[in-house]
């Protein structure tokens, strides 16, 4: 089966919210090729399916926060109603609530992904286990490789910010008249 999403597309859009990785109804509505409202629509149809460890709703902080670190949902920071998340077991009763072809075959990828991310967490978990006992067991000469290795494992600091006031307005064509002399 042809993949018909690049997985670094849906990991980009799986976020930590509440200790829980989430996608926001948003983005699972444009995977399945549906309108948000539609999305929301047979998921209040089906209400008893989602409990609020499947999916929750996002408070005006959290909505702000997630806009603020993903362009692709800058739309999201004027709308009046809070956008819905949903967890991993909610994505997967959607495909129960979503009928299409399509909304089964990439509930799939996302599922696949969402199994891959634990995978790769739980190994870099058990890859840091390793590196303590091998700290423990050996001298203060190796110090210097195994804060090395934790420094190649942990994962990067967020990108900062820059301080200041940026103009992102077009510069205006200035036109120079020549006078005569």
């Amino acid at each position: 089966m042809p993949n018909l999403i690049p997985v670094e597309i849906i990991e980009q859009r799986i976020f930590l919210i509440r200790g829980e990785k989430v996608m926001v109804d948003r983005d699972l509505a444009e995977l399945y090729g549906v309108e948000t409202k539609v999305l929301n629509q047979a998921v209040r149809r089906n209400k008893d399916r989602f409990p609020d460890n499947f999916m929750f709703q996002l408070t005006k902080v959290e909505r702000d926060k997630v806009v603020t670190n993903c362009d692709h949902l800058s739309g999201l920071r004027f709308s009046y109603q809070m956008p819905y998340v949903f967890t991993e077991q909610g994505v997967a009763m959607l495909s129960s609530v979503l009928k299409s072809k399509r909304a089964i075959q990439v509930n799939i990828q996302i599922m696949n992904t969402f199994v891959a991310l634990r995978r790769m967490l739980a190994d870099n978990k058990a890859l840091s286990l390793r590196l303590d006992e091998l700290e423990r067991k050996y001298d203060a000469q190796f110090k210097v490789v195994f804060d090395a290795l934790r420094k190649l494992i942990s994962p990067p600091d967020p990108p900062k910010r820059p301080i200041g006031f940026g103009v992102t307005e077009p510069k205006a064509p200035y036109i120079v008249i020549k006078r005569k002399s």
